[in-house]
């Protein structure tokens, strides 16, 4: 079984996952861990539970869900990992940054994912799923066993993940949530890269930006 623990980190409140098993093998998505005292909580999480951090995904490379790529990929000897088409936007993120008053360091080079597919560790394994719109090819990741999705900034509580950054597609969005991620289930728990969890179900049916109330 699957556990998933959650961060609130940096002024744009995103939320970095750490997902691990019995095994004790760990993966982290998305760090946006921007100050010191919140490198320092997800490393103490790490260290109190004795996880063996194997793996660091990024869902998209927006700046506020790598801030803590550096971090993660030195502390723990992990390389991040992201679909090939984020490459450029991660690229950018240290000159854009500064020009909104913050410091980012650059990135690792990241490795690259598949638009489907699994990925493993421990004893578990998550769907890949390919999720564009929010970005450019955002990726989220199922859990069947565990019925839970990874989905970064493409569906939230109430709400979708802009579409006014590069890169982002209103329909394709709109495409992405009712293609990839409303077939998965009514009882599927959201894990969003903002904001609170929510459920398939829940957003299926009151979701104003998918029910037609708001279009995109």
């Amino acid at each position: 079984m699957i556990k998933v623990h959650s961060f609130t980190f940096s002024p744009f409140a995103e939320n970095t996952y750490v997902l691990h098993d019995e095994s004790n093998e760990a993966i982290i998505f998305d760090p946006g861990c921007y100050e010191q005292h919140e490198k320092d909580q997800l490393s103490d999480y790490i260290r109190q539970n004795n996880l063996k951090v194997v793996r660091l995904i990024n869902t998209h490379s927006h700046l506020d869900h790598v801030f803590g790529n550096k971090f993660v990929s030195e502390t723990y000897n992990v390389i991040p990992e992201m679909h090939p088409d984020e490459l450029p936007g991660l690229k950018a993120v240290p000159s854009y940054s500064a020009s909104m008053g913050l410091t980012v360091e650059p990135s690792p080079d990241p490795t690259f994912l598949p638009e489907s597919g699994t990925i493993e560790f421990g004893n578990s394994s998550l769907e890949i799923l390919f999720t564009p719109g929010h970005s450019i090819a955002s990726l989220s990741f199922y859990s069947k066993e565990d019925q839970f999705v990874i989905a970064g900034d493409t569906l939230f509580q109430g709400s979708v993940g802009r579409v006014d950054l590069p890169g982002g597609n209103g329909p394709t969005l709109i495409k992405s949530i009712k293609e990839k991620l409303i077939p998965l289930g009514d009882d599927v728990k959201v894990y969003s890269g903002h904001g609170d969890p929510t459920t398939i179900g829940f957003e299926r049916l009151s979701n104003p930006f998918l029910t037609g109330m708001i279009p995109m």
